[in-house]
């Protein structure tokens, strides 16, 4: 019997989860005076003075897809084929600035938290949930103001034009990943939230075609092909049972193609009318020599200057002919590459741009309601589209573009924290047992490995000497610590000889 079993597991991860929040200098729980604010909203009239800026676009045929839980909806899409192969896209963006106002006790709080934090005791939105998940939210069934990026889009998968403006729309259907890529792709039947939309399913076979050629063009263009693995702790009742591990589907990608773009159309927009902005970039790749060394390590070569088309064309022949180390194998190159960061851009410059996404463009705008930098471009734009004055001048952004890498890096390592407990509770029972695992870190702090059979990741304490990332080892579990979510391994063998 491990010493939490009488203990209900969540309540232990919430109480890790509050404690971790407040050690990386974020905020658990909302003020007196952000709680006082939140009492008096309501959802935001459309007013007279507005009415002329905002078009009612409630009657086409918007839906959102998202986790099967997400209850915070930022985005809907919708498609419409239009003459000579173009497909108009439009991305709805919720309006959330029209009810969070800059500089006051709700926008200081997720100011200062810059993210909402997804652990696996407890989330913590970045705005109170009132606002996200219902004020806020695009949810079904629901008049709400938004932002619409809306863009032309070729055959070739490139944005022939596109314009933004302020709208009204309404969600027809809240549709899950999962079960819109099984239909996708022939395994399961057609959602009956979908069904249930005359029209809604051809418009989604459109846009997946769309956001495949979207995918191909930023490929030729050398973005990188990688695949995470993202485990999901599942509960039953208060007990942790499992991890789930989710993976890319062909729903996710519609999703994350089109916000893609549309991030890329909304910092042109800004740049074209002369407004500083806030980009998301991802500088060359900070372990390049290493990542030449494991390419070689798979009997390729990549080129001694970082190449991100090379880089591609390496990891697209890995993926078809070792498909099921691939997730591994990228997990090291995510590693190697570094973190992206926030980075003022001024009005005038040329754009950084994000090397695993092969854009040059990159503004976070697609979900103001979790990622405070998205709240900020939205502020931006609607001042642009408004003709006002740049509300963020450029020293103010680059101050704040540093303090929103710091608060997101200091959320990631809480979201890991957590996880790690969580992991911990997992293998309590398991200690002594032997695992395969890959060398997912090694440095001068340390050497760490993620199992393969959990995805779950542990410290190499002994036998760790001259393993580096991407080899696969054999480990015994030695020990967990749930409270400081520590999970120490020997290694006791290699599985593969690296060829």
């Amino acid at each position: 019997m491990s010493a939490h079993n009488h203990q209900q597991h969540r309540a232990i991860l919430q109480r890790i989860a509050r404690r971790a929040m407040l050690e990386r200098g974020l905020l658990p729980t909302l003020s007196a005076a952000a709680s006082a604010e939140l009492r008096t909203m309501q959802t935001p009239a459309i007013t007279e003075g507005d009415a002329s800026e905002v078009r009612n676009l409630t009657g086409l045929a918007w839906a959102s897809i998202d986790n099967d839980d997400s209850r915070d909806l930022d985005q809907l899409t919708v498609a419409e084929t239009l003459a000579r192969d173009t497909v108009r896209i439009r991305v709805a963006v919720a309006d959330v600035d029209a009810l969070v106002k800059a500089g006051s006790a709700i926008d200081t709080h997720a100011r200062h938290n810059t993210t909402s934090v997804y652990t696996a005791g407890e989330i913590f939105p970045m705005l109170p949930e009132q606002l996200s998940t219902n004020l806020t939210s695009l949810n079904a069934g629901e008049d709400r103001l938004a932002v619409v990026v809306d863009m032309v889009i070729g055959a070739d998968g490139s944005v022939r034009s596109s314009e933004i403006y302020r709208a009204r729309v309404r969600n027809h259907a809240k549709l899950a990943y999962n079960s819109v890529a099984a239909w996708l792709d022939g395994h399961g039947a057609a959602p009956p939230a979908m069904t249930a939309v005359t029209g809604l399913a051809e418009n989604l076979r459109v846009q997946d075609r769309v956001a495949q050629g979207l995918r191909a063009l930023r490929h030729s263009n050398g973005a990188l092909s990688l695949e995470t693995i993202q485990a999901k702790p599942l509960f039953d009742g208060e007990q942790l049972r499992e991890f789930a591990v989710e993976t890319t589907n062909r729903a996710r990608q519609i999703i994350e193609d089109f916000m893609i773009a549309a991030n890329g159309v909304t910092a042109r927009y800004l740049a074209a009318r002369q407004f500083p902005s806030i980009r998301r970039v991802v500088r060359t790749p900070k372990r390049w020599d290493r990542i030449v060394a494991l390419a070689l390590e798979h009997g390729a070569e990549l080129p001694d200057a970082p190449d991100s088309a090379a880089l591609d064309k390496f990891l697209v022949t890995q993926r078809a002919s070792d498909p099921l180390r691939f997730v591994d194998l990228s997990l090291a190159v995510i590693k190697l590459l570094g973190a992206g960061e926030y980075a003022a851009e001024p009005a005038d410059a040329t754009a950084t741009g994000h090397f695993g996404l092969a854009v040059k463009d990159y503004a976070h705008s697609t979900a103001p309601n979790r990622r405070y930098p998205d709240l900020l471009t939205q502020r931006l734009l609607k001042a642009a589209l408004a003709g006002r004055p740049v509300p963020y001048s450029f020293a103010e952004q680059e101050v704040l573009a540093k303090h929103f890498t710091e608060a997101e890096d200091a959320a990631n390592k809480v979201e890991r924290q957590v996880a790690k407990s969580a992991a911990a509770l997992l293998l309590e029972s398991r200690i002594g047992e032997q695992f395969d695992a890959l060398v997912t870190g090694a440095s001068g702090k340390g050497t760490w490995a993620r199992l393969l059979t959990i995805p779950v990741e542990g410290r190499v304490v002994r036998g760790f000497e001259g393993a580096d990332v991407g080899a696969q080892i054999r480990v015994r579990l030695l020990s967990v610590n749930v409270e400081r979510g520590f999970i120490d391994l020997a290694k006791v063998g290699l599985t593969r000889e690296r060829p």
